[in-house]
């Protein structure tokens, strides 16, 4: 899939609906989540995303970030149409690789139609391709082989833990209304091995990383802004998850999480129990947009401070999904001392998020 191919994409999202407005199906508290069908792709609801973001090391000790994305979407165009070439399912893919050494994020993108052997999402299990971009669950590992403008990854992702289920048995609200919600669950601790590609030279890695499967037909409330989101694989063997849906007037509309401990005990956060303050921001000189790029997480009365491996994370996929948004590998500290890795994720903070 060429890069010519996927700056169409966009488009295709704007087309006219043909035929009879599309029933998305709600996601409904109660409703269990069945494992392996649920790894697999629910193309029923209007959007989708498998997330793989991680801490991985060199055999020379240089730590680095990396990111691998797939989104769905079922843009409700032309689903009356017979034609192979109807856009009903569209995928896009996000991939990056975060190394201080660069001083900037490297980072690529992906999109098309389903279809024709080359750009599918399969139901009974994870695998999701673009072209020569793909994700793959076999038993309990991922595989992620993605070739980028400059730079090649071939990673394994091996659990070691059971899916963490998000929000309630799976069901993740994101505002005040109930249909504002999301079937989601993780998987933390993902044992990282495999090789990076880049300027002429492959080298080997080990690390750790953090999967997210999230599905949903009506994710945000109207007046949201964006998201901020971390996910954190501890030191102890636990995970960390906190969210906080922003509002257009800057207030919080919504907030959550998760912590489950190294013995499998697990606690899910209310709203009020969710706090996330700046520490430090970083301005674009790209896109001029301002980000709080080190944040103090509060969930529960506990502090964690985040600090980004390099401050330069941007990702601009207006190719694709049309937002930009900040993805950035962060250390976690709490109480002055080393508690995990993980990812921090800040949407709207250029326009306000739409989806």
């Amino acid at each position: 899939m060429n890069r010519r191919a996927f700056l169409l994409t966009p488009l295709l999202v704007a087309t006219p609906r043909i035929g009879a407005a599309v029933a998305y199906p709600r996601v409904d508290a109660g409703t269990p989540l069945a494992f392996p069908r649920d790894h697999g792709s629910h193309p029923a609801f209007r959007t989708e995303w498998w997330y793989i973001t991680g801490w991985v090391r060199d055999g020379n000790g240089h730590d680095l970030g990396v990111q691998v994305t797939f989104f769905r979407s079922r843009p409700g165009v032309a689903e009356d149409l017979v034609s192979a070439f109807a856009p009903k399912q569209l995928l896009f893919a996000h991939a990056a690789l975060a190394d201080p050494r660069d001083g900037r994020l490297r980072h690529d993108q992906r999109a098309g139609r389903a279809g024709f052997g080359i750009v599918s999402a399969a139901e009974d299990t994870t695998d999701v391709r673009i072209g020569d971009w793909s994700l793959r669950l076999e038993a309990d590992e991922y595989r992620a082989r993605i070739v980028a403008r400059d730079f090649a990854m071939d990673l394994s992702f091996r659990a070691r833990q059971p899916p963490l289920l998000q929000g309630t048995a799976g069901v993740s609200r994101k505002g005040p209304r109930p249909e504002q919600a999301s079937f989601y669950y993780s998987r933390p601790q993902l044992e990282v091995s495999g090789s990076l590609e880049r300027d002429g030279r492959t080298e080997g890695v080990t690390g750790t990383a953090w999967l997210d499967h999230e599905w949903s037909s009506e994710y945000l409330a109207p007046d949201a802004a964006g998201w901020d989101w971390i996910g954190v694989n501890l030191d102890d063997g636990g995970a960390l998850m906190a969210f906080r849906i922003r509002g257009r007037d800057g207030g919080v509309l919504w907030a959550g999480g998760a912590y489950r401990s190294a013995d499998g005990a697990i606690r899910v956060f209310t709203p009020d129990e969710i706090a996330f303050a700046p520490v430090r921001r970083w301005r674009s000189a790209r896109t001029g947009i301002d980000y709080p790029v080190a944040m103090r997480v509060t969930a529960a009365g506990r502090e964690f401070v985040v600090e980004p491996l390099q401050d330069d994370q941007e990702l601009d996929a207006r190719a694709t999904v049309g937002i930009i948004y900040w993805e950035g590998a962060v250390r976690v500290t709490t109480g002055g001392a080393a508690a995990g890795r993980g990812y921090l994720e800040l949407t709207g903070y250029g326009d306000p998020l739409r989806l």
